[in-house]
């Protein structure tokens, strides 16, 4: 319900897609053009421009930026380009995350980097800083939701029945802060001693899988629904199709065939966790 001053909640606010395409009407119509001409003038097909102007399509991102050189200005049809495809992403996302707090089982893979579920607040920090340009509140606050998250794996009710394979590129990389690795190391120790935690580390040796672009999470509800969700470097997908999820079930079972059992998985982590040590121990040039 908005207040006495009239402010209305969050719900009331246009979307990204929508000021975007409302920005796309905006500038077509200061050039005095048509869709009819814009399209002569930029190769677009005039019904495509009409979906982007609705709001009915978000479109490719090669649009803005052929309209931004074309209108002259600059990147601001990119920048809210960008906008839109981050909300329509972190959508599905929540989405996703709301689905979680549901389900009694999980199964995952994060190429390159230790899962969420598993990752201290110091190693989550260090990756959302290597997104360019998030502001420091917006590092903060992922951060604390991932850290909420985690009460499901380290937590004393409601636990998670969590399976996760483990990229051993993850644990060979590391970040730049020697103590924050040691520390997120520890964790992931700590984790594969849990008992409603299963943990496999798949080696460099068994080759390329095509989970290795990106991440999947499958998610199992008491009610017997089954939903992943596949995220990429840009996309992310929320997937519920049963068909569907059965295939990156299966496609996620293959991967770990070629794993390491949970007892060898736990040595390769205490490994790396005495090498790591090892290293900081020698001396620096």
């Amino acid at each position: 319900m908005s207040n006495s001053n009239g402010d209305a909640s969050s719900d009331q606010r246009p979307s990204a897609r929508r000021i975007y395409a409302k920005e796309l009407a905006r500038q077509r119509e200061k050039t005095g053009l048509s869709l009819i001409q814009l399209g002569a003038e930029t190769k677009y097909e005039q019904s495509y421009l009409h979906r982007l102007e609705k709001g009915e399509r978000l479109g490719s991102s090669d649009v803005p930026r052929v309209l931004d050189k074309f209108y002259g200005t600059g990147d601001l049809l990119a920048d809210l380009w960008e906008l839109a495809k981050l909300e329509k992403k972190q959508g599905r996302y929540e989405g996703f995350m709301d689905v979680e707090t549901e389900a009694g089982g999980m199964q995952e893979f994060v190429a390159g980097v230790i899962p969420g579920l598993l990752q201290t607040e110091r190693y989550a920090e260090a990756l959302f800083r290597t997104r360019r340009g998030l502001p420091e509140h917006v590092v903060a606050e992922r951060v604390r939701q991932r850290m909420e998250r985690q009460a499901r794996i380290f937590g004393t009710a409601n636990l998670l029945d969590y399976r996760g394979l483990i990229d051993e590129g993850a644990l060979r990389r590391g970040i730049k802060d020697p103590d924050a690795w040691a520390e997120q190391l520890e964790r992931l120790i700590q984790a594969a001693e849990l008992p409603h935690v299963t943990l496999h580390v798949v080696p460099f040796e068994a080759g390329p899988n095509d989970l290795l672009g990106g991440s999947l999470t499958m998610l199992w509800l008491p009610s017997g629904r089954n939903i992943a969700y596949l995220e990429g470097s840009i996309n992310g997908q929320l997937i519920e199709d049963s068909e569907e999820v059965e295939h990156l079930r299966l496609a996620y079972d293959r991967f770990r065939d070629f794993a390491l059992t949970p007892e060898h998985s736990l040595a390769m982590i205490r490994t790396a966790l005495e090498d790591h040590a090892s290293c900081s121990l020698l001396p620096r040039t």
